[in-house]
């Protein structure tokens, strides 16, 4: 990073670092198990026989709530469509949640998606009790709850809630818009566009709020929304059972940002970079990069790749297991250099929410490598009056030499690759000879 910083520091008008897209299992671990189940049913509510009605019987409950809440609170409850996302579809009402400075549910959208639930029927063979009946974990296709929320400490934030038990939830939050509140909470004036900052009156105020997130502000706000958007317990059944539900990160993304003063290096330094980053990102650097070495008991993606999005922005990304590193421009004067992991112990790092500090920790070494690496690969020079009498004609006896054409820009090009690729060479020299031979 250092490096990069002195090639490039002049160009640049602020840079920040922070977490990007966060999304987040909840599980009510003790009802994760059959054997949980039928001990909830059985020795907390007293349902002796547990069968399919009995099941179904929360869910129906937990829909009819649904329907009431929307229609006492005049929230907009609708299925969601086909090809269109959901993030855009909700839009308008976020923005207007935004203009009337109000916290909430701003919309509920249902969803028919594939899930883990449990599914009860009767021994093949009959028993000596009438009530016996085998619970078994299934997955199957059932109506997902998509609450939009508007939070006061960590903004725009969606929590998806399973119709069946064991009532799994997914929440999908992102560090740039709890940025925002404290920004907006503080009087810091700024400019942002989608999940990028592209201007602030103080980039130190910006980067404190950003360290500021830590998992005991989003455990404690996702406790808070699940207690009211979630299939509701009793307050005998919380006494009786450890109903608080455990948190693990199943994609996390981490990023350092630059924002240039203009388009011009931004543009040619990104397509210069993407050009080289395949000859420098090799499957050796990569594994380096991620803090790994490669062995035979490697298993997983390991490769670099150039994708083109839909925005037609290009990203160049290096995978490593269920994780990689990306880079792209956008904004015309914003570049971001991220790392994502859709499986934290690629990274040695559990995925527990509580290890929230450990990723960002493992996600600034390993992208500070890769700004190292790219830094390295686009700090080429040469030496200009030697470069310089290259062009100039030489003569040999009669004959006189063109020198080379410096302005091409192939040339130039070649001279680069050369430059970039040196450590790669190596000569190759013959045994010597012996007597004999």
């Amino acid at each position: 990073m250092e490096t990069l910083m002195r090639l490039f520091g002049s160009m640049i008008v602020f840079m920040y670092h922070c977490f990007d897209r966060i999304v987040i299992n909840g599980y009510l671990s003790i009802l994760s198990r059959p054997e949980s189940v039928v001990y909830f049913f059985k020795e907390i509510l007293g349902q002796q026989c547990i069968t399919k009605e009995v099941l179904s019987a929360r869910t129906k409950n937990y829909n009819l709530w649904v329907e009431a809440y929307a229609e006492n609170h005049g929230i907009p409850l609708e299925w969601a469509k086909q090809r269109v996302r959901k993030e855009d579809y909700v839009r308008p009402y976020l923005k207007a949640m935004e203009r009337k400075n109000r916290f909430g549910v701003y919309f509920i959208l249902k969803s028919m998606e594939q899930g883990n639930t449990f599914r009860s029927f009767e021994p093949k063979y009959p028993t000596n009790d009438p009530n016996y009946r085998i619970v078994k974990k299934s997955r199957n296709r059932f109506t997902h709850y998509y609450f939009y929320i508007r939070d006061e400490k960590l903004g725009a934030m969606c929590i998806r809630v399973a119709s069946f038990l064991p009532f799994q939830t997914t929440c999908y939050l992102n560090g740039h818009h709890y940025i925002e509140r404290q920004l907006s909470r503080l009087g810091v004036a700024f400019r942002k566009n989608d999940n990028a900052f592209l201007s602030v009156d103080d980039p130190n105020a910006l980067q404190k709020a950003a360290d500021s997130l830590t998992s005991e502000i989003i455990s404690e706000q996702l406790d808070y929304w699940i207690l009211i958007v979630g299939p509701k317990f009793s307050k005998r059944e919380r006494r009786l059972m450890n109903l608080r539900r455990f948190y693990a990160l199943s994609q996390i993304e981490y990023c350092h940002n630059f924002i240039f003063r203009r388009n011009f290096p931004i543009r040619k330094l990104f397509q210069r970079s993407c050009e080289l980053g395949f000859f420098v990102l090799s499957a050796r650097k990569v594994s380096n990069m991620f803090g790994s070495q490669i062995t035979k008991r490697f298993k997983g993606k390991l490769q670099t790749v150039l994708e083109r999005l839909d925005q037609a922005h290009h990203t160049l990304r290096a995978y490593f297991k269920h994780s990689f590193v990306k880079q792209y421009e956008k904004f015309r004067t914003f570049l971001r250099m991220e790392v994502c992991s859709n499986h934290t112990p690629d990274l040695r790092v559990r995925k527990s929410i509580a290890n929230l500090h450990l990723f960002r920790e493992k996600a600034i070494d390993i992208l500070n490598r890769f700004a190292g690496l790219k830094a390295n690969a686009l700090n080429v020079h040469f030496d200009f009056p030697i470069f310089q009498r290259m062009a100039l004609p030489i003569t040999h006896v009669n004959t006189r030499i063109a020198g080379i054409k410096i302005h091409d820009a192939r040339m130039i090009r070649l001279m680069e690759t050369i430059m970039v690729l040196s450590h790669f060479v190596w000569v190759i020299t013959p045994p010597p000879l012996r007597g004999g031979d």
